[in-house]
């Protein structure tokens, strides 16, 4: 990775900055996280908050010129990144039976109260988008779910 963002990165960024920012492209810097995401990168909040995020709304305004930088060191960096492997190495932990499953209520509780903990709202996307429906017993398959999640397989098209 070079000190440039390919033309392909480039369009997706200027596509996330307009989804994020409005015509104007103009984020807040509250949400250069979801812009990162967009790009395919998963920095930790402590990161974004060194590159420029900010906790509350409203206390910054990014344009596409901040945020390029942004977006070619996190591609530098993304061995700091929590990967498919690392998630499931925790999920296990969960993993009673030693199967692949686990109990289906255990997956929002860890989300929703563990280290950088996602909002009602995150989860809610993530499973509408990553998550098989839990068999009889409560309990689901964790690795298709974390598999879509980190993009190594298509998420799910549910029907609503």
């Amino acid at each position: 990775m070079g000190d440039k963002l390919k033309p392909s990165e480039m369009e997706s960024l200027d596509f996330a900055m307009e989804v994020y920012g409005g015509k104007e492209k103009i984020i807040d810097a509250k949400d250069l996280g979801m812009v990162a995401r967009a790009m395919n990168c998963n920095p930790s909040l402590e990161t974004l908050e060194k590159l420029g995020a900010t906790k509350k709304a409203g206390e910054k305004k990014m344009k596409i010129e901040d945020v390029v930088p942004v977006i070619i060191e996190l591609k530098k960096n993304k061995k700091d990144e929590g990967c498919y492997e690392d998630f499931v190495e925790c999920l296990k932990l969960y993993d009673k039976a030693d199967d692949g499953h686990m109990g289906a209520g255990d997956l929002p509780h860890m989300l929703l109260s563990l280290a950088e903990k996602l909002t009602d709202a995150e989860v809610d996307e993530l499973f509408e988008d990553c998550l098989d429906e839990e068999d009889d017993e409560g309990m689901i398959l964790y690795d298709p779910f974390l598999r879509r999640m980190c993009e190594l397989d298509p998420p799910l098209k549910k029907k609503k």
